[in-house]
């Protein structure tokens, strides 16, 4: 399992360099609405192909370079423009490409507590996986790592996953996240979670 030493952010939002710590930046980004906080974390699986994982094609698509003749798939998404803050690979390896002060382009047409257009006030942590696949020890521990770093320094006061903020349109994480695993390990309150029927 790969682990880093304990990750800190610099005061532009970008994580520390360290082993297990990689920067990308993305061009598909913005400014937040002015004076606004991130208050919610949203959490995501991504993987491409769909369920096959590894390979540079997550990094590709949000820096805008994917190739769509590589895959069938990739023809119905290499024209999109999205991004998240993070990416956790399954070995636990940690990628960022938009600054955490920065808007990222990860939730779409997305809805929370009375507010529409999550992406103006969130986070968003995409764990490379499916719906179909359990999660590794590694990306648990390092999302409980990076939780931590980030609510230390901005005022989260809820997580959600995307299949929350945009019902019916999205489905991740999915069955195989084990919400309660993650709250204990990144100390958040049942208040704070999506509910869980």
């Amino acid at each position: 399992m790969m682990s880093t030493p304990p990750l800190h952010l610099d005061r532009h939002g970008w994580l520390l360099p360290q082993q297990g710590v990689r920067l990308v930046p993305s061009p598909n980004y913005n400014e937040r609405p002015y004076r606004q906080a991130p208050i919610l974390l949203v959490i995501h699986n991504i993987s491409l192909p769909p369920c096959i994982f590894g390979g540079p094609y997550i990094e590709q698509l949000f820096t805008n370079t994917l190739i769509s003749e590589e895959h069938p798939y990739f023809q119905t998404i290499a024209h999109l423009r999205v991004s998240a803050h993070f990416l956790i690979r399954r070995d636990g390896e940690i990628i960022q490409f938009v600054s955490t002060e920065k808007r990222a382009w990860h939730a779409g047409v997305s809805h929370f507590n009375g507010m529409d257009g999550c992406n103006d006030f969130s986070l968003g942590i995409e764990l490379e996986g499916s719906d179909y696949t359990p999660f590794t020890d590694a990306q648990y521990h390092q999302l409980a790592a990076l939780s931590t770093v980030l609510r230390a320094r901005y005022p989260l006061r809820a997580v959600r996953g995307h299949e929350h903020i945009a019902p019916h349109r999205k489905t991740d994480p999915g069955p195989f996240f084990d919400w309660n695993r993650y709250r204990q390990s990144a100390h958040w309150s049942w208040r704070e979670l999506p509910y869980l029927h």
